[in-house]
């Protein structure tokens, strides 16, 4: 009875794993950097690697996460983990831009990010890019001011996203409508395109 039970825990462990892979490849995995580090030791140095990978699902979840190790594969697979686990999911305006306009910063790099009409497309550079490709935005006109180290960039773009906020959670907190918030947005739009 005892091996019984074990059998089908086990087997149970088996069909989530299987699960767990057909989820992962459903996400989108970018490589956004990879650089050669060195540890000073008493031989001498001792190389490695270090990887900065982002990873979405293309439907408004992204994440980020670094690796590293001895091997450029086991670098990237490390920073593969650390990035699905770190996944934040940013509301999207009709699955294809953002909301508002945002601004994000991390110690020296700083960026701008702003929604954009349909057909433009993104206009980034670097490791934007690759967090606007797996979060699934299609228009999307950022810049980054100061630092391109990408851990910098990667962490000020993540900061901008995450003080992005739908007029439904707004809406929320307010007490009114969704409506009454949109509507102000469609109002005040037509009064900049008249002046």
């Amino acid at each position: 009875m005892a091996r019984t039970q074990a059998g089908e825990r086990s087997g149970g462990r088996r069909r989530d794993g299987d699960r767990g892979q057909r989820e992962d490849s459903e996400l989108l995995e970018k490589l956004v950097s990879i650089n050669r580090v060195a540890k000073v030791v008493k031989g001498g140095r001792r190389f490695g690697f270090a990887a900065v990978v982002v990873v979405g699902d293309r439907k408004g979840r992204s994440g980020y996460g670094t690796g590293k190790a001895r091997e450029v594969p086991e670098a990237i697979r490390k920073a593969t983990e650390q990035a699905k686990r770190n996944m934040v999911r940013i509301p999207l305006r009709e699955g294809r831009t953002l909301h508002h306009d945002a601004h994000g910063r991390y110690g020296a790099g700083k960026v701008v990010l702003r929604s954009a009409k349909p057909g433009t497309g993104i206009i980034a550079g670097g490791p934007m890019r690759a967090i606007f490709e797996t979060l699934g935005l299609q228009d999307v006109v950022a810049k980054s001011i100061g630092s391109s180290n990408p851990h910098n960039m990667i962490k000020a773009t993540f900061d901008a996203l995450n003080s992005m906020s739908s007029p439904r959670s707004i809406a929320t907190k307010r007490g009114k409508k969704v409506g009454d918030i949109v509507g102000r947005r469609d109002v005040e739009a037509a009064a900049a395109a008249k002046e």
